[in-house]
């Protein structure tokens, strides 16, 4: 259960955004979430997103233009694609309104095509990844009147676009998998055995298809776990050990690497506070 800290903290971020989610759940393709966010005044609106281990399309809706950027300069403006393991993206806007879809990494090399293991640390505009084929869904979804009818057009873009688009390798999918399942406690070299494969060759591969290494992409499950514990208010002390760390100053390190701040900083994170409302349970994609 929550404490009351936390939940105050969820009430203040729901004070500002109203959470749109699908009827239909889950989403009969696997591997893919999707919400719709909606900023309740026309304030501009300057939010930092915690980092996720799925490939996150945000499609802007809003009558001011959604700015996202990270801290490596690169900035986009409108519909945007957001890699694994970005640096300090933030987004910004005025009445701002989007639809995300979030895809687990596998998908995304489908959906996404070869470019989403580029990716895995940046900030790249929509119609750079799915061309015209971008304008047309865009078009559509502005002309929708409901949420629902938002996320059947998405949906059934993203179904197009993974079914006629190239799966990963069976040995990839099978590594993240584990890791997802196994909350980023796994080891590289264990998992190349079980597949198959030369470390070397799972190592690139992986990053290849996926945008990170394979200990990266365990990394961040792991941190993500840590986030929503953190923002449960459990202690970090007690998050580090029950979630692999060696001590309380290595989860300090991994959540400073992944977000420039302190556990503190993310356990209130207003983004994070919504996060659970927003997307079903469980949060990881595994599906590949």
């Amino acid at each position: 259960m929550r404490s009351v800290q936390s939940l105050q903290s969820a009430r203040d971020a729901a004070a500002l955004w109203e959470v749109a989610t699908p009827s239909r759940r889950p989403c009969p393709v696997p591997g893919v979430d999707m919400a719709g966010f909606s900023a309740r005044t026309a304030e501009p609106v300057d939010l930092g997103v915690v980092p996720y281990p799925a490939v996150t399309l945000a499609l802007d809706l809003g009558d001011g233009p959604l700015a996202v950027g990270d801290d490596g300069g690169r900035r986009a403006h409108g519909s945007v694609v957001v890699g694994l393991d970005p640096g300090g993206v933030r987004g910004s806007g005025s009445a701002v309104a989007c639809l995300q879809v979030r895809l687990s990494p596998p998908v995304a090399h489908a959906v996404l095509g070869a470019a989403a293991g580029e990716t895995g640390g940046t900030v790249v505009p929509f119609d750079d990844l799915w061309g015209r084929d971008a304008a047309r869904v865009q078009e559509r979804l502005r002309t929708a009147r409901t949420w629902d009818e938002r996320f059947a057009i998405a949906e059934a873009a993203v179904a197009r676009r993974y079914a006629a688009g190239r799966a990963v390798d069976p040995e990839v999918a099978h590594v993240w998998r584990q890791t997802v399942s196994a909350r980023g406690a796994v080891r590289v070299d264990a998992l190349a055995q079980e597949v198959g494969w030369s470390r070397k060759r799972l190592w690139s591969r992986f990053r290849s298809q996926i945008g990170l290494t394979p200990k990266r992409a365990a990394q961040l499950v792991r941190f993500d776990h840590v986030a929503h514990r953190l923002a449960a208010r459990d202690s970090a002390a007690l998050v580090a050990a029950e979630s692999g760390y060696a001590d309380q100053s290595h989860l300090h390190r991994d959540v400073k690497a992944f977000t420039g701040t302190t556990p503190t900083a993310v356990a209130a994170a207003p983004w994070l506070a919504v996060d659970d409302v927003a997307w079903a349970a469980p949060r990881y994609l595994a599906a590949g």
